[in-house]
């Protein structure tokens, strides 16, 4: 089963522009077309404030070692390691995009799978 999602209009297509030109893993390709199929488009300013979208930091439970973790997603183009900010495209960002505090994710990174609990939402912009 497949949790429904809420992005906005502009995240959708960037997704789905994504999938077209396979730049992701048939794994993330797999588990994105069904997500979308089951995704709630909004505009911007009625996207709930505890969904993972761009500019936010989100923090998260790995539950599979136990410990928390921060990111801090951004557009793509303003992504920088220095800064200490992730792509919304980035394999986390895609894990999490349009999930919500509470929602536990589970997803493959390489031939790896994790799972997280979103335990915070902060939007900075």
């Amino acid at each position: 089963m497949t949790q429904e999602i809420i992005l906005t209009t502009g995240i959708y297509d960037l997704i789905k522009d994504l999938i077209r030109r396979k730049k992701l893993t048939l794994q993330e390709e797999e588990r994105l077309i069904v997500q979308l199929k089951n995704a709630k488009q909004v505009v911007r300013k009625s996207l709930p404030l505890d969904v993972v979208t761009v500019d936010v930091k989100v923090t998260v439970k790995n539950l599979i070692e136990k410990k928390d973790e921060v990111y801090t997603f951004v557009a793509p183009a303003k992504a920088k390691r220095r800064n200490n900010t992730e792509s919304i495209i980035g394999s986390m960002g895609l894990a999490l995009v349009g999930c919500k505090t509470g929602d536990i994710v589970k997803w493959h990174f390489g031939e790896e799978e994790k799972e997280f609990e979103i335990t915070n939402v902060e939007r900075f912009a």
